[in-house]
């Protein structure tokens, strides 16, 4: 049966007050929270779609368009929190709104409603992820629809599209390319047929990438092997200065390893003045030695994720020379994967790592 014309009417005024409400929250949410304002750009995006002439209303496209549209980030993953009204956060939204928040010393708040949100008074909403494995996404490869609980394997697996390397890549082909090339493409490969001098050299240049992970690896065996050796699990609680215009730093209570007194302190982006404002985020550290020594204390330490952590940290070893007069270390790098690792981090309300110290003894 036909839908009446009342029926339309009142279906495109709605679209329609959809649209101007959206794009009047993404303008003014934009400099407060700029995944907010495209969530709110992609619903007016959706609203036009709907008044659109000619184009799909199918139910599960307008469904897609509702749940992957509600913070605004592209929807990369199916776990959904939900605040006290019933509002909608993936979990990408979720941490970042809690990581803008601790950067601007604000309490975080639903872009829809304001209300309070934390990863106490949120919780999964697990139908909704259900719904969602179920929507239809598209191949980034083939652009054929899948649902999005096949979407993974389909992309690894099964995709004719999918982008491939040849099996000689470990004599050093470099073809990347559609899997349904790969046969024609390894049946004319060149490196097979290569003389051993050219393999020679294409490999040593592989090998000198492969020393540099095992120079790491066989750095901690050795560290390992040392006499004095401590290790703690350290606390980095959140503070500000006492600056006019406040930056958030991280320091941690006194600990006890190696018979000395230590701290350590971070800071984000290096204490740049608007944090918030980057989309890449990253965390510096530095060592503090706290009590007095009468000699030169030669050390090497890391830092490494905790046992209830799930962040991803590659270990790195730095090394400081402490004396009573230069007892800190220069800010370095803590070696996290990317930005979204770093938001996982300020979204929690501490962060807790483990950190390994070895002494150098001549």
């Amino acid at each position: 049966m036909a839908p009446k014309p009342g029926v339309e009417w009142n279906t495109a005024l709605s679209h329609l007050v959809l649209g101007v409400v959206s794009l009047h929250a993404a303008a003014s949410t934009a400099q407060a929270s700029r995944g907010a304002a495209a969530g709110f750009l992609l619903q007016v995006l959706a609203a036009a779609t709907m008044l659109a002439p000619g184009l799909s209303t199918h139910e599960d496209c307008l469904a897609g368009a509702w749940v992957a549209t509600v913070i605004g980030l592209p929807l990369l993953a199916f776990d959904f929190h939900w605040c006290t009204n019933g509002h909608l956060m993936c979990a990408g939204c979720f941490i970042h709104l809690l990581a803008d928040a601790r950067l601007k010393e604000e309490q975080a708040t639903c872009p829809n409603c304001r209300c309070e949100i934390s990863k106490s008074l949120c919780c999964r909403n697990l139908a909704v992820e259900k719904a969602v494995s179920e929507l239809p996404s598209e191949c980034g490869f083939c652009l054929r629809q899948f649902p999005r609980s096949l979407l993974e394997r389909h992309q690894k697996e099964e995709c004719q599209d999918r982008v491939t390397q040849c099996k000689y890549k470990r004599i050093g082909c470099p073809w990347h390319g559609p899997f349904h090339e790969l046969t024609v493409h390894e049946a004319a490969c060149a490196h097979p047929t290569k003389t051993g001098n050219e393999l020679m050299e294409i490999l040593d240049e592989m090998d000198q990438s492969h020393r540099k992970e095992m120079q790491l690896y066989n750095s901690i065996f050795s560290l390992l092997s040392f006499e004095k050796i401590g290790y703690t699990e350290v606390q980095f609680r959140p503070y500000r200065t006492d600056d006019f215009i406040t930056r958030l730093y991280y320091e941690t209570p006194r600990f006890t390893v190696l018979n000395q007194t230590w701290v350590l302190k971070a800071r984000v982006n290096d204490s740049e003045r608007n944090p918030n404002l980057s989309c890449k985020r990253t965390l510096s550290f530095q060592l503090l030695l706290k009590s007095k020594v009468t000699a030169p204390l030669e050390c090497s330490f890391l830092l490494l994720k905790g046992p209830y952590d799930d962040v991803r940290i590659s270990p790195v070893i730095y090394h400081f020379v402490f004396t009573n007069e230069s007892n800190e270390t220069d800010y370095v790098p803590l070696p996290i994967i990317d930005s979204v690792e770093c938001n996982k981090l300020l979204a929690a309300k501490n962060i807790n790592l483990r950190l390994f110290l070895f002494q150098i003894q001549k």
